[in-house]
């Protein structure tokens, strides 16, 4: 049966997903400035960073959209929004109008959101209920799923994130 949380997260999901994938496509129609941008505020392999970033903000997008692994795409939100937080956003301060750079409401809202779908599942309107396993991977799982997309982050932002080594490029 239909419930008001099916059209909620369905809501959540398709636009949430929308804009992370516009994000992936900017990102891949920008190879050569979204590298230099990551090695100007600090990555190490630029050229990797480019990659990662824009294969896991398409892939997440499109599953989001259409509901398919949806606390692990969901999980994958929350990771990408924890490195932006991390690596650019923290320092600004709250506010997303904050200028020259954006706080980190954005990425709060992003993040919260991913974690919240990632809890409450997909909801009816997914190939995840078409599967029959919709209820698999919400809950407790999915946020073990979240706090494994926090570690993955942890991980990334260790070991590639330098920003006393940025190319200033």
């Amino acid at each position: 049966m239909i419930e008001s949380f099916d059209w909620a997260v369905a809501l959540l999901r398709l636009v949430a997903g929308v804009v992370i994938l516009a994000h992936g496509v900017k990102h891949a129609r920008g190879r050569t400035k979204t590298a230099n941008w990551f090695g100007s505020i600090g990555f190490r392999q630029p050229e990797l960073q480019w990659f990662a970033s824009t294969a896991t903000e398409i892939g997440v997008g499109v599953l989001l959209i259409v509901g398919l692994g949806t606390s692990l795409a969901a999980a994958g939100l929350v990771a990408v929004m924890v490195v932006a937080f991390w690596t650019v956003h923290r320092s600004v301060g709250f506010w997303v109008t904050a200028r020259p750079d954006e706080g980190w409401e954005y990425v709060l809202v992003l993040g919260t959101v991913g974690a919240a779908i990632a809890i409450g599942g997909p909801g009816e309107f997914s190939i995840d209920a078409a599967l029959g396993i919709e209820d698999l991977l919400d809950g407790w799982v999915g946020a073990a799923l979240v706090a494994g997309g926090i570690g993955a982050a942890s991980v990334q932002i260790a070991t590639f994130f330098r920003p006393n080594e940025a190319t200033g490029t």
